[in-house]
């Protein structure tokens, strides 16, 4: 699934009305109650973003490099660690679609590949721009592989001005549910990994375009049931990116 998300954009590209790459250096800094609850720590990452919309389809990608001046086989909390995001939309009509996604994380001791395949529907006005889905969800990771429960959520971005300044605001939201109970609890009733049937996972982003070549914002990060943990996890990740 991963690989066919990677690759079917590059056959579809016909018909481009618009693309876009950045380059960026983003800094995560965990709440003190994140901190304490599980094992992470505050990290760097190097990322790109890329993609491009045309009359049949829209692709979105980022590629992330987190800890890059660290080893791979380092301790869990500060390895060097790789993630990779698609997002693949096939318009069936201008608004209506069929919706691909993909997430994929890779660290030394730890993977997971998440994949929802359903229906998008995006609704824009001017500046602003609005895409629920739905889809089901697939994980193949380190200790689960297969269809796990169902997944939606939203895209959303809001362009604007102030004293002539441009700036946005984005936010994506994902809450999944229906999880298979061999991925949340033991035979027992245990509770491992995210311990819930549903989870919580996304971001709400604010950045200022200062010129068409330079963003710089500021994101807040949360989750609740999701990356391993019951805790909600939340922290601030400051960015500046350059637009090529």
């Amino acid at each position: 699934m991963f690989l066919a998300i990677l690759f079917v954009p590059c056959i579809l590209l016909t018909q481009e009305s618009y693309s876009f790459v950045n380059l960026g250096i983003n800094y995560t800094n965990w709440t003190k109650q994140t901190q304490d609850n599980i094992l992470t720590k505050n990290f760097i990452f190097a990322s790109t973003e890329y993609g491009f919309g045309s009359k049949l389809t829209e692709f979105y990608g980022n590629t992330n490099i987190e800890n890059p001046f660290n080893s791979y086989d380092d301790e869990q909390a500060k390895n060097l660690r790789f993630l990779m995001v698609n997002d693949f939309d096939i318009k069936l009509t201008e608004s209506f679609r069929i919706h691909l996604q993909d997430f994929h994380l890779q660290t030394d001791n730890y993977f997971v590949n998440d994949s929802v395949l359903g229906f998008s529907y995006k609704y824009i006005y001017q500046g602003f721009w609005f895409k629920p889905f739905i889809g089901v969800h697939y994980t193949y990771d380190s200790y689960f592989n297969g269809v796990n429960g169902l997944m939606t959520g939203w895209l959303l971005d809001y362009k604007f001005k102030i004293l002539e300044q441009t700036f946005s605001i984005f936010e994506w939201n994902e809450i999944e549910f229906l999880r298979d109970k061999n991925f949340y609890e033991l035979v027992d009733g245990t509770p491992i990994g995210d311990s819930k049937s549903n989870g919580l996972n996304g971001a709400i982003k604010f950045y200022w375009h200062p010129n068409e070549k330079i963003t710089a914002g500021i994101e807040y990060r949360y989750s609740k049931y999701k990356r391993g943990s019951k805790e909600f996890l939340g922290a601030l990740i400051y960015s500046v990116k350059c637009n090529f």
